[in-house]
C-alpha cells in the first residue's frame, strides 16, 4: 500500500491502469471523463488531490466508439484529455503531477531543421508581353544586384569609371555643390536648340527598367529540403509543461533526442529487457540456442537497439538496409515496391531470425523484412516489437506474411488485435496461426517505476535485463 499517491486512469488504456494498480495495491482514483455534444472534452476530478503525488496514465492510441463509452476516441482527443486532467490536478493544489505515457504521442515527428537556402519558388512570374517581362510576386525571388551578377548596371558603371582618376574617386566639394544649386541649371544651347546631356539618374532608371525584364534563375531546393515542417516535438513538450506536468514517464521513445525538448525530468524506460527475457526463455531453448539464431534489425534506425540485445546474449547480428535508387540505376538489393529495395547485411541461411523493433504501425517494415529473410534462407522469423499499434490492416498483413510469430507489449490495447487474429485464423482455416500474435505485460514495469519515483529511489534497476 502506497500512501499520499493517486493514480488517475485516462480513457485510452483502462486495462493497463488496472494492472498497475494491482501491483501497487491501490485503487484507481475517481475521475469522470466525458464529452459535450459539440465534442469538447470534460474532466471532473472526483476526490481531493491537495498535497498528493498524482500520476495520470494515458497512452497514444485510438479507441473505437461504442454506446457505453463517452471518452476520447482518437489520439488527439486523448492528448487533450490528458492536458485538461493535468491542469485540473495542478489547479487543485496537487503536490506533483506525473504524466505516465507508455507510448508517447507524436514521438515519430521529431523536429527537422530548415534548409538555410530559403523556401523554393512555387512558380515563375507570368509573362505579360512578347519580351517576357512580368511582375514579381511573393512566390518569386527578385534579382539582387552585386559583384559578379549578370543584373549589374553596365551603363552606370561606365559613368562611375569616368569620374575616377588614378584610382581615386573625385566628388564635388561642398562649395561647388552650393554654387551649383544657385547657378543656372538650364542645358547649354547650340544653334538655338537645347542639347541633351546624359543624366546618370535618368540612365540608371532606364537601365533599371531594362534589367527588370531579365528573369531570375530557377530556384532548385537542395536535397533533403523540407517545406513547412511543423515542430511537433517541441510543441507537445511545451503543452505538457505548460499544463503543469512535473515529471514524464514513458517507454522506448522513437527518437531518443525527444527528451531534450523538455525542461522537466523524463524517464525513458526500455522495453528491450522484456524482449530479451522472452528470447532467453521462449525462443532460444526451443530453437537450438544462440548458435542457430540471429538478431536482425529491420531498418538502420534500430541497429543500436538490436546490437545491444545481440551483444548481451552473445548472438550474431544482421541488418536490413533500405536502398533507394532510380529505376535505371542497377542495385544489388532485392527489388521491392516503388523505387526502394531491401539489402540484407549478414548471413541468415538456415537460422532462426529474431527481428527487434520499437514500433509497428502498419506492419509494412517487418512484413517486408520477413519476406526478404525467408527468401534468403531463414528457417523461421520472429518479430519482437515494443509498441504494437497495428493500425489499419496491420493485423491482416501480419497474418498473411512470412512471420511465424509477432510478440508485442501492451503499451497500447491489444485485445482487439488478438481478436482479429483469431477471426482471420478461423476464416482461412489455419488454427495454427490463432496465437500468431502474443502480448507481453508491461504493467509491472510501470508500477515499479511509479513506486520508485514516489519514494525517491533509483530506477536504474529497471534497465537491467535479469
Amino acid at each position: 500500500m502506497v500512501r499520499n499517491m493517486l493514480l488517475f486512469a485516462g480513457s485510452s488504456h483502462p486495462q493497463l491502469v488496472e494492472a498497475i494498480c494491482n501491483h501497487l495495491g491501490i485503487p484507481p482514483a475517481n475521475v469522470e471523463l466525458s464529452k459535450f455534444s459539440v465534442g469538447e472534452t470534460r474532466v471532473e476530478i472526483g476526490e481531493s488531490v491537495r498535497g498528493k503525488d498524482v500520476y495520470i496514465v494515458q497512452t497514444a492510441c485510438s479507441r473505437p466508439p461504442s454506446a457505453n463509452y463517452k471518452g476520447a476516441t482518437t489520439l488527439n482527443d486523448g492528448l487533450m484529455e490528458l492536458l485538461i486532467t493535468i491542469s485540473a490536478c495542478k489547479t487543485a493544489s496537487a503536490k506533483r503531477v506525473t504524466a505516465v505515457l507508455p507510448l508517447f504521442p507524436y514521438s515519430r515527428q521529431s523536429d527537422l531543421p530548415y534548409n538555410k537556402v530559403g523556401a523554393p519558388l512555387a512558380r515563375m512570374p507570368a509573362k505579360t508581353d512578347e519580351k517576357g517581362s512580368g511582375k514579381y510576386t511573393f512566390e518569386s525571388r527578385p534579382p539582387t544586384p552585386g559583384g559578379g551578377s549578370r543584373y549589374r548596371d553596365e551603363k552606370l558603371e561606365k559613368q562611375l569609371n569616368g569620374l575616377k582618376l588614378n584610382g581615386d574617386l573625385h566628388l564635388p566639394s561642398r562649395k561647388n555643390t552650393l554654387e551649383s544649386n544657385t547657378s543656372d541649371t538650364s542645358p547649354p544651347v547650340a544653334n538655338g536648340a537645347p542639347t541633351s546631356s546624359p543624366s546618370p539618374v535618368a540612365n540608371h532608371s532606364n537601365t533599371g527598367r531594362e534589367s527588370s525584364t531579365a528573369h531570375p534563375p530557377d530556384f532548385k531546393p537542395q536535397r533533403g529540403y523540407k517545406q513547412w515542417v511543423a515542430q511537433a516535438g517541441t510543441l507537445v513538450a511545451d503543452l505538457l509543461t505548460c499544463a503543469g506536468t512535473d515529471h514524464v514517464i514513458t517507454m522506448d521513445l522513437h527518437d531518443a533526442q525527444y527528451q531534450g525538448f523538455f525542461d522537466i525530468p523524463v524517464d525513458n524506460l526500455y522495453g528491450r529487457h522484456l524482449l530479451r527475457r522472452y528470447i532467453t526463455h521462449q525462443i532460444l531453448p526451443q530453437h537450438g540456442g544462440v548458435d542457430d539464431c540471429v538478431i536482425v534489425s529491420p531498418d538502420a534506425g534500430g541497429a543500436k537497439r538490436a546490437t545491444s540485445i545481440a551483444d548481451s546474449l552473445g548472438m550474431e547480428f544482421a541488418l536490413i538496409h533500405k536502398e533507394r535508387r532510380k529505376k535505371d540505376v542497377p542495385s544489388s538489393a532485392a527489388p521491392e515496391s516503388g523505387n526502394s529495395a531491401l539489402l540484407l547485411v549478414g548471413n541468415v541461411k538456415g537460422k532462426v531470425c529474431i527481428m527487434v523493433d520499437d514500433l509497428a504501425d502498419t506492419s509494412n517494415t517487418i512484413t517486408r523484412a520477413a519476406k526478404l529473410l525467408k527468401r534468403t534462407g531463414a528457417s523461421k522469423v520472429f518479430a519482437l516489437v515494443t509498441h504494437g499499434v497495428l493500425s489499419g490492416d496491420g493485423v491482416e498483413r501480419i497474418f498473411h506474411s512470412g512471420l511465424d510469430k509477432v510478440v508485442v507489449t501492451n503499451t497500447v490495447p491489444q485485445d482487439e488485435h488478438v481478436r482479429q487474429m483469431k477471426e482471420l485464423a478461423e476464416k482461412w482455416g489455419r488454427p495454427e496461426d490463432e496465437n500468431k500474435l502474443e502480448v507481453l505485460e508491461v504493467g509491472g514495469v510501470f508500477a515499479e517505476a511509479i513506486r520508485r519515483v514516489h519514494h525517491g529511489e533509483s530506477i536504474s534497476t529497471l534497465f537491467q535485463y535479469d
